[in-house]
């Protein structure tokens, strides 16, 4: 029996804001006009979004003096100081309790699929939650720790190949450095974790991918805004207009709250129905 949940999260904008405007108003840039500015500017000569915003970091790096410069040390530094919406930090044991509570065998396991910063995520204080965390990532300078390329960029459908990769079980460290294993067919009964069992949270245009795949192959697709941010409301109906999630509600993760009680179910549902599966297999 195939005993393991995968509960995959977005994370800017979905366990906290985003963390590469907040890291550019740390350094003393303008978050507006980084990205209004500089970063459309690059879309509008047919830039993919997430090349360009890394593009226009190490451009902005560059331009500072050397001591001012962003370096992984630096990015490290904001994501140890990083908060996260309402109920974050313990989201994750309910979610493991409600699993067990239906069968003491069932595991829940946590991962980042992310078009952000990884130096900043995999510094945070919850990064230890998760089996995995896979975010865009630079090459540092081995002296000075400066940025100096994109090493990793995750934009649009590039998620999905993480999806994949969870499901057939290419996950950990041995795994970095083969980037077209996840290509390899892997047999129906040795994949590890199918789809149905995977509960995906995004908030954003860059999750479509993700939603659209986990919604077809039965898994459950929550989508979260923001309340306060009234730009995004459009953006956010439009995945229930398009049937992309299973469910809209705003991110607070605190007792009580619709997405608590979205993910709990969540979880519940797809623990009983692999507990019943195991039972009947026996039986």
């Amino acid at each position: 029996m195939k005993d393991t949940i995968a509960v995959v999260f977005d994370f800017d904008d979905t366990l906290a804001q985003d963390t590469t405007s907040g890291f550019l108003e740390h350094w003393g840039e303008k978050p507006g006009t980084f990205w209004n500015d500089k970063v459309n500017l690059l879309l509008e000569h047919g830039w993919d979004p997430i090349p360009a915003y890394l593009y226009r970091l190490i451009e902005a790096s560059k331009n500072r003096p050397a001591g001012e410069r962003i370096t992984k040390q630096r990015l490290a530094a904001f994501g140890n100081k990083v908060r996260f919406h309402d109920g974050v930090t313990r989201i994750f044991s309910k979610l493991k309790a409600t699993a067990e509570s239906v069968h003491p065998s069932l595991r829940l396991e946590f991962y980042i699929i992310s078009s952000g910063i990884r130096e900043i995520i995999v510094n945070t204080r919850i990064s230890g939650q998760f089996k995995h965390i896979w975010a865009c990532d630079f090459h540092y300078a081995s002296q000075t720790g400066e940025i100096l390329f994109p090493k990793n960029v995750i934009s649009f459908t590039d998620k999905t190949r993480y999806l994949f990769q969870i499901s057939k079980g290419f996950v950990g460290p041995e795994y970095e450095n083969r980037p077209f294993e996840v290509n390899r067919r892997v047999p129906e009964e040795n994949i590890r974790i199918p789809f149905e069992q995977m509960i995906y949270v995004g908030d954003g245009y860059t999750d479509i991918p993700c939603f659209s795949l986990i919604r077809k192959q039965q898994g459950i697709a929550i989508g979260v805004f923001d309340p306060a941010r009234k730009e995004k409301w459009r953006q956010a109906w439009s995945f229930i207009e398009e049937n992309r999630v299973s469910n809209l509600v705003p991110a607070d993760y605190s007792k009580g709250s619709a997405l608590e009680q979205s993910l709990l179910m969540a979880v519940d549902s797809m623990a009983r129905r692999i507990a019943l599966r195991g039972r009947t297999y026996q039986g």
